[in-house]
């Protein structure tokens, strides 16, 4: 979730995928939009597949570093998350994908019986 402190910036989305990701879904046709990537309320960058950010605390680490700073949904990006990559997610998208027809489709003719006229 973004909230109106984050700041939103270009999507490195390519027509509804993230084409720079092996086994990356396509959002195409499915209702979810691509969202941009965002930098969250502790100035790190969230979604632009750079995975590094100077001011993330994976970038500062310590030993006195909790864990617990980098929970919650500020952390995780709408669209463009390695969670997408996973056979369960990608099968998500596929349901909710708007059939195309058929083909050979006529569009007050029904080609596929076997009856002739």
């Amino acid at each position: 979730m973004i909230n109106n402190d984050e700041k939103q910036l270009d999507s490195p989305a390519i027509d509804g995928a993230m084409p720079h990701q092996m086994n990356s879904p396509s959002f195409k046709n499915t209702g979810i939009h691509m969202s941009s990537p965002f930098v969250n309320s502790s100035g790190v960058v969230i979604g632009d597949s750079l995975y590094a950010s100077e001011n993330s605390p994976l970038e500062n680490w310590t030993e006195d570093t909790d864990p617990e700073v980098m929970a919650g949904d500020q952390w995780v990006h709408p669209t463009n998350d390695i969670g997408w990559n996973t056979a369960e997610n990608r099968e998500l998208l596929e349901h909710q994908r708007k059939p195309q027809g058929y083909p050979f489709m006529h569009p007050d003719k029904d080609v596929s019986s076997r009856e002739t006229d």
